[in-house]
């Protein structure tokens, strides 16, 4: 096994694993509950962290955590006449879909 990442909280470092198994790629959360040592611990020490069980996975895990991590961010105009800003690709005020132009 081999540390991918520290993640700044246990819901990031899930959500990272998460979308890592989904890619085929065997990792898991260390540290989860180590939260409740901050105070004991260095906080940097009680952080979570992803790790990927197989070495040969390795590069493919941190080129995935990557486009994770750098989503791209848009700025449209929904038809419904909203501006939807970030990496958000359907309107929170109508639920349409981002249409291509």
């Amino acid at each position: 096994m081999r540390r991918l990442a520290q993640a700044p909280n246990l819901a990031i470092a899930t959500l990272w694993a998460d979308v890592l198994r989904e890619e085929g790629v065997a990792a898991s959360v260390q540290r989860e509950y180590l939260g409740g040592a901050a105070g004991q611990l260095p906080p940097d020490q009680c952080l979570p962290e992803v790790w990927v069980e197989d070495e040969a996975q390795f590069e493919r895990a941190e080129q995935l955590l990557h486009a994770l991590q750098h989503r791209p961010q848009r700025r449209w105009q929904c038809r419904c006449g909203e501006l939807v800003e970030g990496g958000f690709e359907q309107c929170w005020r109508c639920g349409d879909m981002m249409h291509n132009p």
